[in-house]
């Protein structure tokens, strides 16, 4: 080998681990910025799930006020036709004695329908079975929001590896891959934020 091309081989040694090193920094930089992606798709799953939760607590807790509604309702209606059957099978009571069980029957009819519908408290069967409606539809759409994350935050992940193993390799195809995997990762994470997009569990 000529002096000159010994001198070419070094050059072009010294420019490749130049270059390797420069790529490998920019890689770490990246790196760097996907573990601060992977940071907010864990805060946006994790707020997800409490949201989940505490819409599916908030529902139970409706839907149990409405069953002791349903109970109570239930017991006074029957009341209200046990007074009624005994007023009509007993034609010989005085007055003074039907007259107080035909009030009572009046308040156990009302009282039936307002356990039934009640706008002004919003307690009424009606009312209260809207709402665990509406409570079940806010802990459906924060688990739609969590299944984004879930997946954002997996692909991060792999990205996060990948990107590794690039550093060690000086590979700039496995780069590519990562940056690829991160971009996949970053449209799943914002879609977690604002469900544009419907994705279902498979």
């Amino acid at each position: 080998m000529e002096a000159h091309e010994v001198g070419d081989a070094i050059a072009e040694t010294m420019h490749k681990t130049h270059s390797d090193e420069r790529f490998r920094r920019g890689a770490a930089v990246f790196l760097g910025v996907l573990g601060m992606l992977l940071a907010i798709a864990s805060l946006g799953g994790e707020h997800a799930v409490k949201e989940s939760m505490n819409a599916n607590i908030l529902a139970s807790d409706t839907y149990a006020f409405y069953q002791a509604r349903n109970e109570r309702q239930t017991a006074y209606q029957l009341a209200a036709d046990t007074l009624e059957a005994l007023l009509a099978t007993r034609p010989d009571l005085p007055a003074s004695v039907r007259e107080p069980l035909n009030r009572r029957v009046t308040e156990y009819r009302a009282t039936v329908q307002r356990y039934e519908s009640d706008p002004a408290t919003g307690s009424g069967k009606q009312e209260l079975a809207a709402k665990a409606r509406e409570f079940e539809a806010e802990r459906d759409h924060a688990q739609r929001r969590d299944l984004n994350f879930d997946y954002a935050r997996a692909l991060l992940q792999i990205a996060i590896v990948l990107g590794s193993v690039s550093i060690v390799a000086a590979s700039r195809p496995l780069l590519w891959l990562c940056a690829l995997l991160a971009m996949a990762a970053a449209l799943l994470a914002a879609n977690g934020f604002f469900l544009l997009v419907e994705l279902h569990r498979g």
